[in-house]
């Protein structure tokens, strides 16, 4: 069973079919897509969420390979803002997008760091790796202020096209120094 997690101002909810209607409204913006992987398709269908939660999210999550969560606010928990997942792939552990409005408020940084906690000291991983659009500053910055270290860069084809893909890594022994050193 995947928790709810919560953060100074956020509540990390598992994602259900219920949230695709709240998903599509944030998602379907080019600001949100341009930076993730190819297979996001653009324009975004009117059924997009709904497909991918169904087809993707949910059956991931049944899996135990995956895990889904929306972002909300704490007050009001009935707007979602954003999604988060955790996948159990090589050089793929973490994915987010946070709907426009809400970018540059600290958001997904609170966000990434309940869900590198939960990586590192729920299911015990040995390391994260995050990839990413080079371009991608923002979530650049993320990788950095969490203590991740760019390990690699290969090519990447994203929705805005093809651009450098940058592989950040952080272990768990780097994690709990970093965490430690923050308290």
């Amino acid at each position: 069973m995947q928790p709810t997690l919560f953060t100074d101002r956020l509540i990390l909810r598992p994602l259900t079919l219920d949230d695709a209607e709240a998903t599509q409204a944030q998602f379907a913006h080019w600001e949100v897509v341009r930076y993730l992987n190819d297979q996001v398709p653009w324009p975004y269908p009117a059924d997009g969420a709904r497909r991918y939660i169904e087809e993707v999210a949910l059956p991931g999550m049944a899996s135990g390979d995956q895990w889904h969560w929306s972002i909300r606010l704490k007050s009001p928990p009935e707007q979602l803002i954003g999604n988060i997942n955790l996948t159990d792939e090589q050089d793929d552990n973490r994915g987010f997008w946070l709907g426009p409005q809400w970018q540059g408020q600290g958001f997904m940084s609170e966000a990434s760091a309940a869900v590198t906690q939960f990586w590192f000291e729920v299911l015990k991983r040995p390391r994260m790796r995050v990839p990413k659009a080079a371009p991608n500053l923002r979530s650049r910055r993320i990788s950095e202020r969490t203590g991740m270290r760019l390990i690699r860069t290969d090519e990447g084809q994203f929705v805005a096209g093809s651009f450098p893909r940058d592989i950040w890594e952080i272990t768990r022994e780097e994690w709990l120094e970093f965490k430690s050193s923050k308290q």
